[in-house]
């Protein structure tokens, strides 16, 4: 926990590129609701609305005025939202500024998620793209002021962050959004997650160029890279990245099925070898799916808030529903349900087939199923 006092500038833990901030009650159930949506924040709140599971969730908690935890922030963050009042965040951001070029952006929400505004460096602290970003990603009206907006391109660093995707890695996101702006050949190409991310009225530039396979994306020379896609890549795809970033969609989905009292431990060892046994990424997962008598599953619910994904449980009959290659009778007379890890991936996917149909291990199964996105042209 951080103690907060007056003249002193605390440490804070960084673990993600902006800083999300909550001091009221309802503000700190949307911050926790904001985070599962938007993947780029660490979430911080006071130690009074302490729930318990902010280890888990690598939410820091602080005790003091919110006024003594801001310097810091300023300092270790590209941008904070703050779910304050916007008058008291003024308030208190004015003896901290030193200047444009240097201030990280600022955001305020309102505590009941309807607004997102722009306050501090809007363009070269990217606080007016931020806005855009995280109001499509809570549901929000974004509110920008300035005069003349941003070129209307692909934000590197939030590129699909409004849909909770996540970059493998920061390495080379300033050069790649250098060849954006600078519009440089860029190739994207999308193997899987939501198509609808090219939000701007006006057409994309020539410049972005879409090619359905890292092959065509390679054999065209790009001078960068965006792949969309759940695979961990091959070695001969590696030269797209020489400048290039991957982005990690919510596309997998996990059906999974226990003995009861198995321990995280054993449920994430078998994820964590069958995905890298079908070479997908972790990053890419969105949820566990089951049958609703494992809703209080401890191993299941641990798992999930340690890594940030969707626990979602169904009925018996809303397995049933579901085809199955091998129904198991079984399982039936156990659960009511004639399979549970494999219609409950499928369902949750929204899929007709499996990635991996069953696998089970010591105490647990797994299969696994890939989400079907809307297929509405991109652009």
């Amino acid at each position: 926990m951080i103690n907060l006092r007056e003249g002193e500038i605390p440490e804070v833990r960084v673990t993600k590129p902006y800083a999300l901030v909550a001091i009221t009650k309802h503000g700190v159930a949307n911050a926790r609701k904001y985070a599962e949506k938007f993947p780029y924040v660490d979430v911080y709140y006071m130690k009074k609305f302490e729930q318990g599971d902010e280890a888990e969730k690598n939410i820091q908690l602080f005790d003091g005025t919110v006024r003594l935890l801001l310097p810091a922030l300023f300092k270790a963050y590209k941008s904070m939202i703050l779910i304050i009042s916007l008058g008291a965040v003024v308030r208190m951001i004015a003896p901290i500024l030193v200047d444009k070029k240097k201030d990280p952006g600022v955001l305020v929400v309102d505590d009941k998620g309807q607004y997102v505004v722009s306050v501090l460096s809007g363009h070269i602290g990217g606080a007016n793209a931020l806005t855009n970003e995280f109001a499509q990603a809570i549901n929000a009206t974004p509110i920008v002021t300035t005069a003349s907006d941003v070129q209307k391109t692909i934000a590197v660093d939030l590129f699909g962050a409004r849909y909770g995707w996540v970059w493998d890695s920061e390495e080379k996101l300033t050069p790649v959004s250098a060849s954006v702006v600078n519009e440089e050949h860029v190739a994207i190409v999308q193997e899987t997650g939501e198509k609808k991310w090219w939000l701007h009225e006006t057409p994309m530039p020539d410049t972005l160029k879409i090619y359905s396979t890292t092959q065509e994306a390679i054999a065209a020379k790009p001078q960068a890279t965006l792949l969309i896609t759940d695979r961990i890549i091959e070695k001969e795809e590696e030269i797209l990245l020489e400048n290039g970033v991957i982005y990690r969609p919510k596309s997998i989905v996990l059906g999974m099925g226990c003995n009861r009292g198995t321990s995280a431990e054993e449920i994430e060892q078998l994820i964590d070898e069958t995905l890298a046994e079908l070479k997908l990424s972790k990053k890419s997962v969105k949820a566990i799916a089951t049958i609703d008598l494992k809703k209080d599953e401890q191993g299941f619910l641990q798992v999930a808030a340690r890594n940030n994904w969707q626990f979602i449980t169904y009925t018996p009959a809303e397995l049933n529903e579901m085809p199955l290659q091998n129904p198991s009778e079984t399982v039936f007379k156990f659960t009511g349900a004639y399979g549970v890890s494999e219609p409950a991936a499928l369902r949750c996917a929204n899929a007709t087939d499996w990635l991996l149909e069953k696998k089970k291990s010591g105490n647990a199964t797994i299969s696994v199923a890939r989400i079907t996105f809307d297929e509405e042209e991109t652009v």
